[in-house]
């Protein structure tokens, strides 16, 4: 039995991030408040938050197979200069993901997310743990990471989120 809805690969994480990634691209119940499914279902305007329309986003925390820890992504954003030429930036750790895309091969194309809070401070760029960002207001970067889904054991969603800027 899959734990996705739409996707039965044999990987359970693999399968609910291509629910959330399809979800998340279409914007097109369940008993718990905060879970994957009611994230997916609150995002697709599935229930009656009058707020639903605005979500954009299901924030996961993904955790590693064998140690079973909170898996944190590094990048660095790259800024233009007038020149056209890119300088990268302060590089930044987060434990917060928006699904960008899912492949056939359980390879996923995941945003890092940060609360604005977090990417003024320059010396915030190495959280310890998911408690010690700010989930407040988090926002895409535009800085995505590549991962391979078979190195996870459990995904967390966080409830849908406006992490767009449209």
């Amino acid at each position: 039995m899959a734990c996705g809805s739409n996707y039965d690969s044999g990987n359970c994480v693999a399968d609910i991030l291509r629910d959330i990634a399809d979800a998340q691209t279409d914007l097109v119940g369940a008993d718990c408040t905060t879970s994957c499914e009611q994230s997916i279902s609150d995002l697709l305007g599935d229930n009656t938050l009058p707020i639903a329309n605005t979500l954009d986003t299901v924030p996961v925390i993904l955790y590693c197979k064998g140690d079973c820890k909170p898996f944190k992504g590094y990048g660095a954003p790259l800024e233009r200069g007038r020149d056209g030429r890119g300088e990268i930036e302060n590089v930044f750790g987060s434990f917060f993901f928006r699904v960008k895309s899912v492949d056939e091969d359980n390879c996923a194309v995941l945003e890092l997310l940060r609360s604005e809070e977090d990417a003024r401070d320059p010396h915030d760029c190495d959280p310890k743990s998911p408690a010690d960002q700010d989930v407040e207001d988090l926002e895409v970067t535009g800085v995505c990471i590549t991962v391979d889904l078979d190195c996870f054991c459990h995904v967390t969603c966080l409830p849908a989120i406006s992490a767009l800027d449209l």
